[in-house]
């Protein structure tokens, strides 16, 4: 499983996973998932539905081990998961705040009932035959991200369907035609998007649509970067922020506003320069709050801020019982 981490030393596993399955019990599923992670100190999202599953998760490289041994045994997950999308990176920090379970409707939100995976699905390409296939003068290629993921980095020659949620990609898919599309090509981040859209847009009647295997998470792992047809860096949805070739972190900061990545030297304090005009009379207060505590290198958020708050109130109430013992 380790077989694809980078090189460079790093003190977490990053799992990204993803399954269209049949999960129709996933409220059942929840409490034993939540359980199992949180013993492991693993943090991050899992989104449960009865489509399948699909989150990623960082801990220690023995947690996340667990974990999928766990999904391979435990008797109400044994052989569901068989064939799941996973891809493992590294971090040399803690990239979640916290663990999250949830339940929703579907485990990538496109509100397209007739886009199931389970019934019909596009053509599978792996990685090392992606280049091939979108230099082809007859394939249509589409990143299926958001703009703002677009915008930090993308295939050469990609439609940008400029896009601030993934339900939107429906309303882009209406303004083509099939007859003038014949092929298409499309991609997004781990593979989960772009294998939904291509059954919405096998259902819309196009005919031949292919997805990258793995999303640009597996090509960056396994294509070498002297041949890349990949230019920038992969947003990705934790406090690294992006990824390069090798799967290394990359250089992208996140705006702690908006939430959108940028690169270090567009950033102002912490914010993008939209955020930073516009930010509210208490956003540079925050803003030194949040430093000081980077100084001190104590936690501003999640669990580990949790803690320590919840620490710091019970030595609180020590010293006061203690005052309190003292003068009766």
């Amino acid at each position: 499983m380790a077989a694809n981490l980078p090189d460079q030393p790093n003190r977490y596993k990053v799992l990204a996973l993803y399954k269209f399955a049949d999960l129709k019990d996933c409220a059942g599923l929840k409490p034993e998932l939540a359980e199992f992670c949180c013993a492991r100190k693993i943090r991050g999202t899992f989104i449960l539905a009865p489509e399948g599953i699909n989150g990623t998760v960082a801990g220690t490289p023995e947690a996340i081990d667990e974990l999928m041994a766990w999904f391979e045994t435990a008797p109400l997950w044994a052989g569901r998961l068989a064939g799941a999308e996973a891809k493992f990176s590294g971090a040399s920090e803690m990239p979640f705040l916290r663990m999250k379970v949830r339940l929703k409707p579907e485990i990538v939100t496109l509100r397209a009932p007739e886009a199931d995976p389970n019934r019909i699905v596009g053509t599978y390409v792996e990685a090392r035959d992606w280049n091939g296939l979108i230099s082809r003068n007859d394939v249509t290629v589409i990143d299926t991200r958001n703009d703002y993921e677009v915008a930090l980095g993308t295939f050469a020659n990609a439609r940008d369907p400029q896009t601030q949620s993934f339900t939107e990609f429906k309303d882009y898919v209406a303004t083509l035609d099939p007859a003038r599309h014949p092929k298409v090509a499309m991609f997004c981040t781990g593979g989960i998007r772009c294998e939904k859209a291509s059954a919405y847009m096998l259902s819309q009647g196009f005919k031949e649509v292919f997805h990258l295997k793995g999303g640009i998470l597996k090509y960056l792992e396994a294509v070498p970067a002297e041949d890349s047809r990949f230019n920038g860096e992969c947003f990705v949805f934790d406090e690294r922020v992006s990824v390069t070739h090798g799967l290394h972190e990359g250089e992208a900061v996140l705006c702690r506003a908006c939430r959108n990545p940028m690169l270090p030297h567009e950033a102002v304090g912490s914010l993008c320069p939209d955020c930073a005009e516009a930010a509210p009379a208490g956003a540079s207060e925050r803003e030194r709050q949040m430093e000081l505590a980077r100084v001190r290198g104590e936690a501003h958020l999640g669990d580990d801020a949790a803690e320590v708050a919840a620490r710091n109130k019970a030595a609180k109430l020590a010293r006061k019982e203690a005052s309190r013992q003292s003068q009766s």
